[in-house]
């Protein structure tokens, strides 16, 4: 009797342990279901192009479960279509660091490599797709995009060294028209300020000038007492 009890007390006690951990497995289970569907909502809203959907979806199923990469990846994919670059590269550059299997980490230095070429971040784009070919070097897509990101950074120095061209024009032609500015100020004082030379001239020009009119109001004058003179000789010579 003494075993029988034994071996029920005992079977009892491993049936509440086993009862035990189902309960705490359950909550778990419950959670990863809940995290998939959310998932799988995500991914098709995702290929439905209703990409604000998809990305609510995955950030549902990141608060679930924050470690989850297939969340963070295609979490980073959703704000990528909608042109969050700024945070979808904070994510790929978090999943490269964090995981280190190639497959993956191909896939994730593509997207990364898009988020900087779309914030024109061509250098760091370049560097993202030669990560990604490390890891796959048959990517076909990864190779083009690699090629266009190089003409595009070639365009960008091009045109910045048009632009530092440009202003160190404009910077010698203001310095020009500030001279010619300053030239023709000084110009127009020196027009408005007779030389002293001319200055004398003019002097002694007045002087000559006026020492002939008073010859000429002499003469004038002279005239002027002879006509009267004579007016009145006239005059006088007959008797009205």
């Amino acid at each position: 009797m003494c075993n029988c009890s034994r071996q029920a007390t005992i079977a009892t006690g491993m049936k509440k342990t086993l009862v035990i951990a189902l309960l705490i497995l359950s909550p778990a289970l419950g959670i990863a279901q809940k995290e998939n569907s959310l998932l799988r909502e995500g991914n098709r809203n995702f290929e439905g192009g209703k990409y604000k959907e998809a990305e609510k979806d995955y950030r549902k199923a990141l608060e679930l479960n924050k470690e989850s990469v297939k969340g963070q990846f295609n979490l980073g994919a959703a704000v990528y279509k909608n042109n969050s670059f700024e945070e979808s590269t904070k994510i790929y550059t978090d999943l490269a660091e964090k995981n280190k299997d190639k497959k993956l980490q191909s896939k994730v230095y593509h997207n990364l490599g898009n988020s900087y070429l779309q914030s024109k971040e061509y250098e760091k784009s370049i560097l993202a797709y030669k990560n990604a070919l490390m890891s796959d070097p048959k990517d076909v897509d990864t190779k083009y995009n690699l090629e266009y990101a190089k003409m595009m950074l070639k365009k960008q120095q091009q045109q910045q060294q048009n632009q530092n061209n440009q202003d160190k024009k404009d910077d010698k032609k203001d310095q020009q028209d500030k001279q010619d500015q300053n030239k023709d100020q000084n110009n127009d004082k020196n027009q408005q300020k007779p030389p002293q030379d001319q200055k004398k001239i003019s002097k002694e020009d007045a002087e000559r000038m006026l020492e002939a009119l008073k010859n000429d109001e002499k003469k004038t004058m002279q005239k002027v007492k002879k006509q009267q003179v004579k007016v009145q000789v006239t005059a006088t010579e007959k008797d009205w």
